[in-house]
């Protein structure tokens, strides 16, 4: 049975709040802590990665229980239920830390409050990554699905990225007030989602198979654990663009009031506009990577958006420091289009490579995949806050409770370097594998012969 446009856009809707957490964990912490508390940056960037390997953990353990799962909603929907509202809560805690604490309670209280929340973050996003598994096993209503989720997802960027900076007004205090505002939208949206899927097609029988042999059968599944591999390699280049944008926003893309966007980035603030042009990047290219998805293949519709990311990378590189604002705006429009192929193609590859294994094994573990499938991403999400606080402390990043201050040439450059030629490099090395590697193996595996 074919799924209705309400349930294709329903299943999408609830990643629009799933992201906005994302961008909070990926985009603002790490800078909240350095810029707003005091911590310094090699500290702040070693808590945020112990904070999302405990995020990496929990992974398999809610996908197991998810997949085990009988109630009269079905398996998924009370863990994305509960845990929209432990996420929303717990992220207007993160940013709650009272005024008169000193800079290591303020950390306690960040640690405490940025676990629950990546806690409930994972309730959400494993069970919810697992429907599109289980709605429907017609490839191109995979593409479609996921250029819906996409979608949403760029709202969620947009609101994450741009909206909580332009509400929290640059100010400690006015983080929580961003993180009230936001949390509704960020339950309502996985709430609605749920609604609108309910009567979708899905697997309703839970695997009744024990931990160590459901891994089994998704780890035999090659060109899937490939793909992992791969994703989270790609990752890693975007979670380092993500991390040190708070700072370049404020440390390298500067405005001298002559730009036809000077009067929007004042209003706005440089890192909501730069978001602004990101997210429009993102939402007008998702057609077209569903076009050439369809024309070309997915794999090779990756490898031309990775070799466009490269391209405009090295381009922003020798464009920065710069005074220019509205040039800068329109590098990141073509960045959210180059991000495009890399937010949608692989999430559409990787339910069909989980088909093999359901059809081979008759076992229904669209939860284990899930779990797995994220956890190169969260990997890669975990580390890179270390890598650039580790890199930026070393060339004397300074730390500030008053949210900028004077930084040397050498700490500029390396935060230049750090957000375009290192995630290029890092790209290609994804590009080489993706071609070398996984294309033969998933090729191999989609005609039968592995």
């Amino acid at each position: 049975m074919s799924l209705s446009l309400g349930q294709k856009a329903g299943w999408g809707l609830a990643d629009m709040g799933i992201v906005v957490f994302v961008i909070v964990k990926q985009l603002l912490i790490l800078a909240f802590m350095n810029s707003f508390l005091g911590i310094p940056i090699a500290l702040a960037g070693a808590v945020t990665t112990a904070v999302l390997i405990f995020d990496i953990i929990t992974d398999p353990i809610i996908g197991y229980f998810s997949d085990k799962t009988v109630s009269r909603f079905g398996r998924r929907a009370p863990w994305m239920l509960v845990g929209a509202v432990v996420l929303a809560l717990a992220m207007i805690g993160l940013f709650a830390v009272p005024e008169n604490f000193t800079t290591s309670a303020s950390l306690i209280w960040v640690i405490f409050f940025f676990l629950i929340s990546t806690l409930g973050f994972t309730m959400v996003s494993i069970p919810y990554g697992a429907m599109a598994g289980e709605m429907t096993l017609d490839k191109k209503e995979r593409s479609s699905m996921t250029a819906w989720r996409m979608a949403f997802a760029s709202l969620g960027i947009l609101v994450g990225g741009a909206l909580i900076p332009i509400l929290a007004g640059d100010t400690k205090s006015g983080y929580t007030f961003a993180a009230i505002c936001v949390a509704p939208l960020i339950i309502l949206s996985i709430w609605f989602s749920v609604f609108f899927t309910r009567n979708a097609p899905r697997t309703l029988v839970p695997s009744q198979q024990n931990f160590s042999y459901i891994l089994k059968l998704v780890l035999a599944n090659r060109a899937f654990v490939t793909l992992v591999i791969l994703y989270g390699i790609m990752t890693l280049a975007i979670a380092l663009i993500t991390a040190g944008l708070p700072f370049a926003a404020m440390y390298l893309i500067m405005d001298d009031g002559n730009s036809l966007l000077s009067g929007v980035a004042k209003g706005l603030g440089t890192l909501s506009l730069m978001f602004a042009a990101f997210v429009i990047g993102s939402i007008i290219s998702q057609a077209l990577w569903v076009k050439l998805s369809n024309l070309y293949g997915k794999v090779a519709a990756q490898l031309i958006g990775i070799l466009c990311y490269i391209a405009l990378l090295i381009f922003i590189f020798f464009s920065l420091p710069n005074y220019n604002v509205t040039l800068i705006a329109g590098l990141f429009i073509l960045a959210g289009m180059t991000n495009g192929s890399y937010q949608q193609i692989p999430w559409a590859l990787y339910p069909d490579l989980m088909d093999v294994t359901r059809e081979k094994s008759g076992e229904s573990i669209e939860g284990a995949f899930s779990a797995v499938w994220l956890f190169g991403q969260k990997v890669a999400n975990a580390i890179s806050p270390l890598i650039l606080g580790f890199i930026l402390s070393l060339y004397g990043w300074e730390e500030t409770t008053e949210g900028i201050t004077k930084q040397t040439d050498a700490a500029l450059n390396t935060l230049q370097t750090s957000i375009t030629l290192i995630p290029a490099a890092i790209l290609g090395l994804a590009g080489i594998l993706l071609f070398s590697i996984y294309l033969p193996q998933h090729k191999r595996l989609m005609s039968g012969q592995s």
